[in-house]
């Protein structure tokens, strides 16, 4: 009896152990603190959806906002002299802070606004193109007339693409357990 009970224990375990490495990896979900600053840096722009941005974010700074690269600083990873002519005191403390999530997220929100618009007219995807010219900045998608083939700017884009479906099933998920439900 006790070396059938120690066996029925050695299966279950290694069947709990492959259970454990062979689940699917959890899902990204935006963190709480954030979720309000994500979805407002969405509304003035209809090519913006909260997916997009969080997948952005995601991919930028891994929601980091000490994040700092060398070339790029926060949590939407701006560029010093992208930041002077985008960044804005959008906490209305008197100061634009590339470091603070609340100055940064809209922010990035509106550049990307802007950004869709400077690569209207170049043929393909638009989110693709807009995402692109974050990451190489607007004249090398207008000069390529498409994604630039540069491997960090078609990784970049690649990453957030499969990131979006998984942030628009968690983010559906949220919105739909909070007590009043935001907009998107």
């Amino acid at each position: 009896m006790g070396l059938a009970l120690a066996a029925v224990l050695v299966i279950a375990a290694a069947l709990g152990v492959v259970w454990w490495l062979t689940r699917p990896p959890a899902l990204p979900t935006i963190p709480g603190q954030y979720l309000a600053t994500v979805q407002s840096a969405t509304k003035t722009c209809p090519e913006l959806s909260v997916p997009m941005l969080a997948a952005q974010l995601d991919a930028e700074s891994h929601w980091n906002p000490k994040a700092d690269s060398g070339k790029a600083q926060g949590i939407a990873q701006f560029q010093p002299s992208t930041w002077a002519e985008w960044g804005k005191d959008y906490t209305g403390d008197g100061r634009a802070d590339v470091w603070n999530p609340q100055d940064a997220i809209p922010a990035q929100g509106a550049y990307m606004c802007h950004l869709f618009k400077e690569v209207k007219g170049v043929p393909g995807d638009p989110t693709q193109l807009a995402l692109a010219a974050y990451n190489a900045g607007p004249n090398a998608v207008l000069k390529a007339q498409g994604i630039p083939q540069i491997p960090e700017t078609q990784n970049y884009v690649n990453r957030i693409e499969t990131l979006i479906p998984k942030y628009t099933q968690t983010y559906a998920k949220q919105i739909s357990s909070s007590p009043n439900p935001p907009g998107d």
